[in-house]
């Protein structure tokens, strides 16, 4: 059998990314993004002697773990060409093999357009070393829904029918069960929603492509837009999803997942029946036994 088509076009989505670096990437979310990393790491108090970026669209990620003081050496793995990087790879083909002995493994804003997100992961857990943990985020389902609800509508109005926008993505309740089947221990997934305000659609567009966020879905419409369902787009996105003061609104869904890899040293739940404190005693309350009700009435 042929492999299955790849639902991305990985070599288009790296052509749309150098060309958004070279034209000043929009970097407001990845600086969003930033902050939450130094915040979740602040809470891990053990230091990372080798780290990894892996694939984060821009070095800033790396800039951000080199100054971090228990952070040592930090290896950035970038997708496109570029003179900060220590090479240069794709996700989904990692160029360290098992036992890389990486501590620390961050993506930032990279694995929501893997082909094999499963797959990614796998190689990542074997990369670390025992106890090492690995954090990233990625976009999720929710984001963009004001304007992918604004094209459906358009395109059925102008065209009779929609093209495919839309790819699918993890879901939050999904990626927990994802990283335990790639080996790891652990595992904590949560998400955070941020929404951003444009004067109108054409602003949101022009950063989307300052991003390298455009379709690029290897089953996407080869046809240029048509002016009409572009400007229908606008209207219906105006119509429905301003504010009183006509600012349009945008919603960015960030999915944050970590997981580390196993090690004797983790905490793991006791076998059940060999508990040595009782629930009432931790809780500070009296403990009532409860009586057998034979059937019998006095």
């Amino acid at each position: 059998m042929s492999d299955p088509t790849p639902l991305f076009d990985t070599a288009l989505i790296r052509h749309r990314l150098v060309r958004a670096r070279a034209g000043g990437y929009a970097g407001f979310l990845m600086e969003r993004v930033l902050d939450d990393v130094e915040d979740r790491l602040a809470a891990v108090t053990r230091p990372f002697p080798l780290a990894l970026d892996l694939a984060s669209p821009t070095p800033v990620l790396a800039g951000r773990l080199r100054g971090m003081e228990r952070v040592g050496r930090l290896v950035r793995m970038s997708p496109v060409p570029e003179p900060e990087a220590d090479c240069v790879g794709d996700a989904e083909a990692l160029p360290f093999g098992a036992g890389a002995g990486f501590d620390l493994a961050v993506s930032a804003l990279a694995l929501q357009h893997v082909n094999d997100l499963p797959g990614v992961l796998v190689q990542l857990r074997r990369a670390l070393k025992p106890d090492g943990l690995f954090l990233g985020c990625l976009l999720g389902g929710a984001t963009l829904t004001e304007l992918r609800q604004a094209f459906l509508q358009a395109e059925s109005e102008t065209e009779g029918g929609a093209s495919p926008r839309v790819a699918p993505v993890a879901e939050l309740r999904d990626l927990g069960g994802l990283l335990q089947r790639a080996g790891f221990a652990l595992p904590v997934v949560d998400s955070d929603t941020i929404r951003v305000r444009y004067a109108d659609p054409f602003a949101l567009m022009r950063d989307l492509r300052a991003m390298g966020l455009t379709n690029a879905l290897t089953d996407r419409r080869r046809t240029p837009l048509r002016r009409a369902t572009l400007m229908r787009a606008a209207a219906i996105y105006a119509e429905c999803f301003s504010d009183s003061d006509g600012r349009l609104r945008a919603t960015f869904e960030v999915l944050w997942l970590s997981g580390w890899v196993p090690h004797e040293s983790q905490q793991k739940p006791l076998r059940p029946g060999t508990a040595q404190t009782r629930l009432a005693e931790a809780l500070g309350t009296a403990e009532h036994r409860l009586t057998p009700n034979t059937g019998d009435e006095s």
